[in-house]
This record gives structure tokens, C-alpha cells and sequence, in this order.
């Protein structure tokens, strides 16, 4: 008796996903597919096999690629909100960069450069916003917050506050992991700072 009460539960389907749940299951699965089969390989079929679910519940919520890989990728986005604060500009932006550098090679960068790379120039123009909002205005927010402090302590110059002084790492970052083809180790980011962001910052620059 327990013994085919036991394999008649095991027959049973697992239940049924639902909600924030499945959405997630969703999400996750848009982002394996962009790093796996890149954006022209995606489609809604692959992603529903993904999450392991029918593709209706993916067009229900999303009706077009394009619309789900957008929310994918600001959902998987990590969150640029903690500004670091270890006592010093270099040590504070080395942190940043760090972090920069490890969203970039995290599954949900991936994803975005997939997109970036893949995409035509109208596909492209449907992400903009959620690169802008979702990267490069949280990165730029905290540079300038840090740059600001290092100039309320006397380690930055007073004109550094300026937007060519915040695009240089982001630039920097961009230029070199596209254009290079560098990953960024910790060594070098450590050069990035000492050769060009303390030097382009401490008061006695010309």
C-alpha cells in the first residue's frame, strides 16, 4: 500500500509555477539563452523550453523578443546603489572598478554585450534606455560621488568635477575589453588608477 501510494505521487506532475515565480524562471532563462546562443539565436520557444514551461506563458507576459530580453537584462542587472568608502579616492575607485569589471563578465553582461554586439541599429535603439539607466548612469553617479569626496578631503583638484574627468574609466573600460580584448584583472585596473586616474586628479596637476 505505501509502496503504491509512493509511486502514484511520484507519477504526479510537479505543480505548476506561477506568478513571480515563473517570471523569474522566465527571466533567468532569457539570460542563459543570451549567453549561450547570443540574441539572434534566442527565440521566445527556446527560452519557454528553458523555463521549463508552454510558450504561451511567455508571449502572455511578453509579447515580443524584444520586450522580454529588455526586462531580462534590467532584471539581472546588479544594483549600482552602495557608493564605496574605504577612506581614499584610489582605493574607492579601484573598488568601483572592481565591481564594474565583474558585472561586465557576470551572465547578465554577457547578455548585454550580446545584445550590443548582435543587434541592428533599430533592435539597438530599443535598449538604449536600459543601458543607460541600468549602467552607465549608476556608474557615472557614483564616480562623481566619489571624485566629490576625494575633493571635500583635498585629494582631488577642484575642477575635476567635470563629465570628461567620469567618462574616463567608464571609456577606458569599454575601449579596452572591446577594442583589446582585456578582461581586466585586478592588476590591471590597478594601472588604470595609478597611471591615469590619480595622476589626472591629484591637485598638482597642470
Amino acid at each position: 500500500m505505501v509502496a503504491s501510494h509512493w509511486a502514484a505521487a511520484s507519477a504526479q506532475p510537479p505543480s505548476r509555477r506561477r506568478g513571480a515565480v515563473l517570471e523569474r524562471a522566465i527571466l533567468d532563462a532569457a539570460l542563459d539563452q543570451l549567453g549561450t546562443v547570443g540574441w539572434n539565436g534566442l527565440t521566445m520557444e527556446g527560452v519557454a523550453a528553458g523555463a521549463q514551461t508552454g510558450k504561451a506563458a511567455v508571449y502572455r507576459r511578453w509579447p515580443s523578443k524584444e520586450d522580454l530580453v529588455a526586462d531580462a537584462l534590467l532584471s539581472g542587472l546588479p544594483d549600482f546603489d552602495t557608493v564605496p568608502d574605504l577612506g581614499g579616492v584610489r582605493e574607492d575607485l579601484l573598488e568601483l572598478c572592481r565591481r564594474v569589471r565583474d558585472a561586465m563578465y557576470s551572465r547578465p553582461g554577457f547578455a548585454l554585450r550580446s545584445v550590443i554586439h548582435e543587434c541592428d541599429s533599430v533592435q539597438a535603439e530599443r535598449f538604449h534606455a536600459v543601458i543607460i539607466k541600468g549602467v552607465v548612469e549608476p556608474t557615472l553617479a557614483m564616480i562623481r560621488e566619489v571624485i566629490t569626496r576625494g575633493m571635500e578631503r583635498g585629494e582631488v583638484r577642484r575642477d575635476a568635477a567635470n563629465g570628461y574627468v567620469f567618462d574616463a574609466i567608464p571609456a577606458m573600460m569599454m575601449y579596452r575589453s572591446k577594442i583589446c580584448a582585456s578582461e581586466w584583472t585586478d592588476r590591471e585596473l590597478e594601472e588604470m588608477i595609478d597611471q591615469l586616474m590619480v595622476p589626472l586628479l591629484r591637485p598638482d596637476a597642470p
